[in-house]
Formats: structure tokens, sequence, C-alpha cells
């Protein structure tokens, strides 16, 4: 498992640098990683996140846009325009979680 530095500290991570260990993530390290792919979180961003991480920790597997969707009450729509391109993979990564399946 390969470890790269962010923020000063060593982070486990897979090939195409999605978190693999949980508790490695903190709300700081969350600004770090949506600099890195060019977001400036907002409270709507860390709305979302929050959703994910809370979503993961029960069910042990990164949500997809229809369940952020659904069960998040976030419109479609709105995910596409927080996360543009890609918003799946781009929540996932800065929410510290692996990537969704169904997520090439």
């Amino acid at each position: 498992m390969p470890v790269t530095t962010i923020a000063g500290r060593g982070i486990h991570v897979d090939d195409e640098g999605f978190l693999t260990v949980y508790d490695e993530w903190d709300p700081d390290l969350a600004k770090q990683l949506a600099a890195q792919i060019g977001i400036d979180l907002t409270d709507a961003h860390v709305k979302v996140i929050d959703f994910l991480r809370a979503d993961y920790a029960t069910q042990g597997e990164t949500a997809t846009l229809r369940r952020v969707s659904m069960l998040g009450g976030i419109p479609t729509k709105e995910l596409f325009t927080l996360f543009p391109k890609k918003p799946a993979k781009k929540m996932a990564y800065i929410a510290g979680l692996p990537k969704p399946h169904g997520c090439v």
C-alpha cells in the first residue's frame, strides 16, 4: 500500500491516490485534497462530504451519486455543480474514501 505525503504527514493511498485508511482523514486534509483537484471547499461541499463519511461508516462502501441525492437530499445537478466532471470520484477523494463501485 503506497504512502504519500500530504500537508507534511504520511497518508496511505491506493494506486489512484484514494485514501485507504479511514481514520487518517480529517477536515484539514479534506481542504488539502480538494485544493489538489481545484476545488475550494464551501459549506455545501462539507455537507456532502459529511454525508459520505457517515454513510460509509454504516454501509462499509462509498455511496453512489444516486444514494447521495436520494438519502442525502442533495440534487444530482447540485452535485455536478459542486464537483464538476466525475463528481462521484471527486467527492470520494476529498472525503478520504475508496472510489465508488461503478466509477470507471
